[in-house]
């Protein structure tokens, strides 16, 4: 997999990159899941993570913050009681030009400078103030709803801020 330390792909540099077709062999998203908990029901308080920089968030890192507040949330709140969604995709894909290492490394990968590497992951682009993660709830598990949120802001590479909505159901 990919040899290189997680913070050179965190900088929004260059521009997406999503045709697959043209690339043979991009790994897999390691996300499973977009909707959790109690998507059939409405839920009057909305808690959203959001991006405080722009950045780009490695698929592995959506996927263990996911794991991470839906392992918080069945546990304190119960699946009945809330309706967690994971707001953004992981489309662009991170390619790495793959270095020789070793004796006589200098002379074997001397040339290319710009190559266009190989495919090695997938990762979310997103924008300063983008919605990453909701948890649709009730105002009685509001705070355990947050603490998840603040848990899963840990494993993301941008500082985030967390935002609640509370909406009036009675039309």
């Amino acid at each position: 997999m990919v040899r290189k330390p997680a913070k050179m792909y965190r900088a929004v540099a260059k521009k997406a990159y999503t045709r697959r077709e043209y690339m043979g062999g991009v790994p897999g998203s390691k996300v499973v899941q977009f909707n959790m908990g109690n998507p059939k029901q409405q839920f009057p308080v909305e808690i959203t993570i959001l991006a405080d920089e722009a950045c780009q968030i490695q698929n592995k890192a959506l996927e263990a913050a996911r794991m991470s507040v839906n392992r918080k949330l069945l546990k304190d709140v119960g699946r009945m009681n809330y309706h967690f969604r994971l707001r953004t995709y992981p489309h662009h894909v991170l390619r790495e030009n793959k270095q020789a290492t070793g004796a006589g490394a200098d002379r074997v990968s001397e040339g290319m400078r710009m190559a266009f590497g190989k495919a090695v992951g997938t990762a979310a682009r997103v924008t300063r103030r983008q919605k990453i993660f909701s948890i649709y709830t009730t105002e009685q598990y509001l705070e355990k709803s947050k603490e998840a949120l603040k848990a899963a802001g840990y494993k993301l590479p941008t500082p985030t801020r967390i935002v609640v909505t509370v909406n009036n159901l009675e039309n």
